[in-house]
């Protein structure tokens, strides 16, 4: 009997076990084949996070120069509430990406 982690959430679990008692996903010995699934489909949110947080910046581009000028008040908040969150969260789900991606599968 040896401890094998869960293709699915990751935690270990005895390798005699039918299921895991934490997520009750099967263990099958296909288990090499989940555990490729799981890193592309994360992979996919990854990059699904990425490209919200990028369009989040250039909606508040768009909205800080709407009309040619500048923008003054709400207007200039909203911009800047889309600047800071799109930039802070693309930056940050960037770091997600590189380091899921040096996780070996």
């Amino acid at each position: 009997m040896a401890l094998v982690q869960c293709p699915i959430c990751n935690k270990r679990i005895s390798s005699l076990a039918k299921s895991c008692p934490h997520c009750s996903a099967k263990n099958s010995s296909d288990n090499d084949s989940l555990n490729r699934i799981t890193h592309i489909k994360r992979s996919n949110q990854l990059m699904n996070q990425s490209f919200f947080a990028m369009t989040l910046f250039i909606a508040g581009v768009f909205i800080w120069f709407w009309g040619g000028e500048p923008a003054e008040g709400m207007r200039a908040n909203i911009a800047g509430v889309c600047f800071v969150f799109g930039f802070i969260g693309y930056l940050i789900t960037r770091i997600r990406i590189v380091l899921h991606k040096r996780k070996s599968i």
